[in-house]
């Protein structure tokens, strides 16, 4: 029926949808969508190359990766084994209504978790860091400046100093920088008004792409919570809530064995530390 409209010629179509964009704001949705999505693209690879391939292109990485995936399951099992204790349950409905009940202080619940240990000690995770060896690489037995330039000897791709340069240049001495005591040739006050100003109009233009440029000099406390939501292109929208509510209960009808497990780390963190004691009910919930 609205072709027959005078107003509309199939000869202007693309122009009219582009005008329509940009008249009803979905233009900037589309363009933060996009750059949200290729800042999480996977680089180009070969079209034959398998998913394992693509996501770790490194044969003795992959090896270590698996064998150390072994080791953490092996440790669980065995965990579960001696406590008796399986890997995942269906809470009991009365737990559930508990659970539930204290969703928002969970940081007061006290189960016993002594029995709990942890799957690896961070000792270990070194260990295997520092035997990782490129067999295609060859150091030699001798001791030399390169092998004793720290404990992990995979040689791996780093930025040079003139790319770092270029890369960080918003923290260039002559760049001013909020958050900082070095001393400026721009006063920290007058530096601090404008970058908020700036920072207003980036969050009235709603552009991911410029609050992530935005940033790098640093970020107001005041517009840290709205900058980072639109850095990252979350928002409060219906299904939004529908997803959580539906993973929290998840959360709620299913007892795994590495809840216990971060609950115990988070208890051994947050809960003495002047810094996170606060969160500790958030930590849970995450």
């Amino acid at each position: 029926v609205s072709l027959h409209k005078p107003e509309i010629k199939l000869e202007s179509l693309k122009e009219d949808i582009k005008d329509f964009l940009k008249t009803s704001g979905w233009e900037k949705k589309l363009q933060n969508a996009v750059y949200s999505e290729l800042n999480v693209f996977p680089s180009p690879c070969h079209p034959a190359a398998p998913p394992e391939h693509i996501k770790e292109p490194l044969a003795y990485m992959r090896k270590a990766q698996g064998s150390w995936e072994k080791r953490i399951l092996k440790s669980l099992n065995s965990m579960c084994t001696e406590l008796n204790i399986p890997l995942a349950q269906k809470r009991p409905v009365n737990e559930q209504k508990e659970l539930l009940n204290k969703w928002n202080e969970m940081g007061t619940d006290e189960p016993d978790l002594s029995l709990f240990r942890p799957v690896y000690a961070p000792k270990d995770f070194l260990e295997v860091l520092m035997n990782l060896r490129n067999p295609n690489y060859e150091n030699g037995e001798q001791p030399s400046f390169r092998n004793h330039l720290g404990l992990i000897q995979v040689p791996l791709k780093v930025k040079d100093i003139p790319e770092l340069k270029e890369d960080f240049s918003e923290l260039g001495l002559n760049i001013g920088q909020l958050g900082i005591d070095d001393s400026a040739q721009v006063p920290p006050e007058f530096f601090e008004n404008e970058h908020v100003r700036v920072g207003q109009k980036v969050l009235a233009e709603q552009d991911s792409a410029a609050a992530q440029q935005y940033v790098r000099q640093g970020c107001p406390t005041a517009l840290r919570a709205d900058l980072w939501a639109l850095i990252l292109n979350t928002s409060n929208q219906p299904e939004d809530i529908l997803y959580y509510e539906q993973l929290k209960s998840n959360v709620i009808q299913h007892d795994l064995l590495v809840d216990s497990l971060i609950y115990k780390d988070v208890k051994l963190t947050a809960s003495n530390d002047d810094y996170y004691f606060v969160f500790e009910d958030y930590l849970y919930q995450v």
